[in-house]
């Protein structure tokens, strides 16, 4: 497609290419693979060298990141301090409700149950 086919802005520059994520990812892949060289993604794709060498920065930055926040082992979960706090009232009122039918039992003894 020749540079009057694409059309141009205002200016008189070439108008932008929006590309999709996932044709982003595929050109990633592609430069990853060593499938194509960054001068022929761009020539491909329509696009300026820059915008598939941003691509390709982005993607390793990303990529960096979510190994920095990986952990190994099983992933923890968040604590629930509501539902920490219920737990500890429940154990509160069992040992409450023990204590009790220990009193009574030693009060009014074995005999008046039964």
């Amino acid at each position: 497609m020749s540079e009057s086919e694409r059309g141009t802005d205002r200016a008189g520059r070439r108008a932008k290419r929006f590309l999709s994520v996932s044709l982003k990812y595929e050109i990633w892949l592609q430069l990853v693979r060593r499938e194509v060289t960054v001068a022929e993604a761009a020539a491909e794709h329509q696009v300026d060298r820059s915008t598939i060498m941003r691509i390709r920065t982005v993607a390793k930055e990303g990529a960096l990141a979510a190994l920095a926040a990986s952990k190994p082992g099983a992933p923890g979960r968040e604590r629930d301090a509501e539902l920490e706090a219920a737990r500890a009232e429940i154990a509160r009122l069992g040992a409450t409700v023990t204590e009790m039918a220990v009193r009574l039992m030693l009060v009014e003894g074995k005999g008046g149950w039964g």
